[in-house]
């Protein structure tokens, strides 16, 4: 019984009943059994018990939990405090100076803006050890999907970002037009100058939430 203390409860109560997902719990019992997998069980739904649906103000979709031993905590480019910054969030931090200013911060915990609205959601949400995309196949995404398209209908004004072609494919599950899609290539190093970098999308993402009478999002992950 999956439990978020939060509005997410009865917004995904029927998804957790069907057939998909109780395969999908069979295999994730016989998968944390028998291999090292990430996050740990009880950070796999965090992104969600964290960031109430009311609460949600800005989506940034990644693919699927960082495969490194003491790196997945549950929400998308973040990493545990102390833990070397991975390259692609790296390079959103490079992005985030040009567009916004600051500096680039000696860790990669996110959670700053996960307390601000900033709902950070992979598309897989678990992976094993060492084997990008171990999980791609087992039915997250059917469940990750429907959490897109359930934010992609809500009324209130919400900013969608769209990093690679994975992420842009979810554009689909986004059904109200008002709502801000911000898209560009993935912030890995294989394509970020390819037109990641100069996409501005921290100073697009708070032009349109203040537009929108909300709070904008203070970037600036600090030092630890």
């Amino acid at each position: 019984m999956i439990i978020f203390n939060n509005s997410w409860d009865e917004l995904l109560k029927e998804e957790f009943k069907k057939d998909y997902y109780q395969r999908l719990r069979k295999i994730l019992i016989n998968e944390y059994k028998n291999y090292e997998v990430f996050p740990d069980m009880n950070l796999i739904f965090d992104s969600l018990k964290k960031v109430s649906y009311e609460d949600v103000k800005v989506v940034i979709i990644g693919q699927d939990p960082y495969h490194g031993p003491g790196q997945a905590h549950g929400h998308s480019f973040s990493v545990m405090p102390k833990v070397m910054i991975p390259p692609s969030l790296r390079n959103i931090y490079k992005e985030i100076v040009d567009d916004v200013g600051g500096y680039i911060p000696n860790n990669g915990y996110l959670m700053k803006w996960v307390n601000q609205g900033v709902l950070l959601l992979n598309t897989t949400l678990t992976v094993r050890r060492g084997k990008a995309n171990s999980h791609r196949d087992i039915g997250w995404q059917v469940l990750t999907d429907r959490i897109i398209e359930i934010l992609g209908e809500k009324k209130d004004p919400l900013v969608f970002i769209l990093w690679g072609a994975h992420a842009i494919s979810k554009k689909r599950f986004i059904q109200n037009k008002n709502h801000l899609v911000i898209q560009s290539p993935h912030p890995s190093p294989l394509s970020a100058y390819r037109g990641f970098f100069g996409s501005r999308p921290f100073s697009k993402t708070n032009r349109y939430l203040k537009d929108n009478g909300l709070n904008p999002i203070d970037w600036q992950i600090e030092n630890i």
